[in-house]
């Protein structure tokens, strides 16, 4: 074959012979690239031991401590922590604090409970024979240490909408306040109430409406919005007295302008569970007189 021919066939095939036949060439490339590699690492290595002998005895005992620092602080924290997490978790916020609480005062009112009708029955065995029986009894039921029945007339308290409060108004002013709850229990006991529960929970003499965050305490336990009253006592007798209460006048007025909740309805009998919890007086005042409600 020709030198003619021998060219044309090594085109045909899409690779020149002669640079498909020179092993020389990758091998170049590859040493180039190396080289220039390795000229990089040692610029890189130069420029390093240049700051070091520019930095001072003092920067080096300066690095030096903060790392014996960082390391001694992580030592104490893992003695501290004992293979738990230090930061607070979600069993530190209020709301789970309220709830552990919560749920230990319900196991404690069940314990005085039952251990308050352990008493009573050891009572009874002893004054069966005696007169005052039935004088016990009547206390009994009227200091609400007794389950009840009878007619009753229910209030039910509620916040506002959600969609009031985007309006721009003060959120204090769309939610049930202590005082609004005390206004309608007082307003009861006025009208002869025999009876009352607030939340399906026996209210006596001795029973506190106290307000913490956004929840209503009763009896050391928290409760949210809806609030439901109960009354047991004569009808008429009983919205009488809720019409003529003056903070309950003033906290309708809030009814019909924000959309807070008053309602009123009645049942011809309804079941009031005796008091369970202690019964000791924790504080007291002397009476004052019934202050103006806060929403004036």
């Amino acid at each position: 074959m020709t030198r003619g021919a021998t060219y044309i066939a090594a085109q045909a095939d899409g690779i020149p012979r002669s640079i498909e036949k020179d092993p020389d060439l990758s091998r170049r490339t590859a040493a180039d690239a190396w080289r220039a590699v390795v000229s990089v690492l040692r610029r890189a290595r130069n420029a390093q031991r240049r700051r070091d002998r520019n930095r001072g005895p003092f920067a080096r005992t300066l690095t030096a401590a903060v790392c014996v620092l960082a390391g001694l602080m992580i030592m104490i924290s893992a003695t501290h922590a004992q293979g738990t997490d230090l930061r607070p978790g979600r069993n530190t916020d209020l709301v789970s604090l309220l709830q552990s609480q919560a749920r230990r005062n319900t196991e404690l009112i069940r314990q005085v409970t039952d251990l308050r009708k352990e008493v009573d029955e050891l009572a009874a065995r002893g004054n069966e024979q005696s007169d005052r029986a039935s004088e016990l009894s009547r206390e009994e039921r009227r200091v609400g240490l007794t389950a009840v029945s009878g007619p009753a007339v229910t209030v039910t308290l509620d916040d506002a909408p959600l969609s009031v409060a985007a309006n721009g108004i003060e959120p204090d002013l769309l939610v049930v306040h202590q005082q609004d709850i005390q206004a309608v229990v007082n307003a009861l006991w006025s009208g002869g109430a025999e009876a009352m529960t607030i939340q399906k929970q026996r209210v006596i003499s001795t029973t506190a409406v106290k307000c913490v965050g956004n929840t209503v305490v009763l009896h050391g336990i928290p409760y949210a919005p809806p609030y439901v009253i109960s009354a047991l006592g004569d009808e008429a007798r009983l919205r009488d007295a809720l019409a003529r209460s003056e903070p309950i006048q003033i906290y309708q007025q809030y009814v019909e302008a924000y959309g807070l909740v008053f309602q009123v309805e009645s049942a011809p009998k309804v079941a009031f569970p005796a008091h369970e919890g202690s019964l000791d007086l924790v504080h007291a005042r002397p009476h004052s007189g019934i202050r103006d409600s806060a929403r004036r």
